[in-house]
């Protein structure tokens, strides 16, 4: 579940560790995938992302994210289904307690799909906040010449590669002391 957080970009709460013997999602193809996320309620407009991996770059995101995710989730279960994977987890985020769920299914060669609900507590607003996004991703070929593994292109043009890990723990709210 690690990598759909890094894939992802926008569901909170789905960074978790995987304890020992646990179930793994498959690394995807390598090659240039579009994410499309889209969050319940109109004031939510679609994001379209796009990320270059390999598979090393894949297998490397669960090993880098470990650290991180274990000082922030108390809980991660993957299950394989008939049809995919589905993930539950309860992380802690600047005082906030997300619980999330995740059905996942696709090939993770040419398209997968990730519906996810989460319930919020706590943090700033102090109430309860339920959120559903939904996260269609497909494979569009090779990376483009000027792309790496680990590039993610987001909105507005704004270029992050996965592997600047103080970047992105940067981007992780700290609870307030």
């Amino acid at each position: 579940m690690r990598r759909f957080f890094v894939w992802s970009l926008s569901a909170a709460g789905l960074l978790a560790p995987l304890s020992a013997g646990a179930v793994e999602l498959p690394v995807r193809k390598a090659g240039l995938w579009e994410m499309k996320v889209q969050s319940a309620g109109a004031s939510k407009p679609e994001m379209t992302m796009q990320q270059c991996t390999d598979e090393t770059t894949d297998k490397d995101m669960s090993t880098s994210f470990s650290p991180m995710a274990k000082e922030i989730c108390s809980k991660q279960d993957i299950q394989k289904t008939a049809t995919g994977y589905v993930s539950d987890s309860v992380c802690g985020v600047a005082g906030m307690t997300i619980k999330s769920r995740a059905e996942i299914i696709g090939d993770f060669n040419s398209a997968y799909t990730v519906k996810s609900t989460s319930h919020s507590e706590g943090g700033m607003a102090g109430t309860g906040r339920d959120n559903a996004t939904t996260i269609e991703a497909k494979w569009l070929g090779a990376c483009k010449g000027d792309q790496k593994a680990g590039d993610i292109m987001m909105p507005g043009g704004m270029k992050i590669n996965i592997k600047d890990m103080d970047k992105l723990k940067a981007l992780i709210p700290k609870a307030a002391k």
